[in-house]
């Protein structure tokens, strides 16, 4: 069991002694969710400016945010796809 942990421990970034779950792979990242959720986010609210408004303010802070959102699972992508690079 100890060389299963040191394997562990080279393949992640957490200690299996520090965090138990780590032993059966219960601990990392979900780039796939993150950038997922993000465009359901962004349809969402692209989907709302569809409303029957009398201002469009709302629609600069949509459109704004979905902008935001935009730029971040890019700047996601890149970095994962640049990350062996380092």
């Amino acid at each position: 069991m100890a060389r299963n942990s040191k394997e562990l421990a080279k393949r992640s970034a957490v200690d299996p002694r520090d965090e138990p779950s780590a032993e059966w792979g219960w601990h990392g990242s979900f780039p796939r969710g993150k950038v997922a959720g993000g465009v359901v986010s962004i349809i969402f609210l692209l989907l709302f400016s569809l409303g029957p408004y009398q201002s469009r303010t709302q629609d600069l802070w949509l459109y704004g945010t979905a902008l935001v959102l935009v730029g971040l699972i890019a700047l996601q992508v890149v970095s994962r796809r640049n990350s062996w690079r380092r």
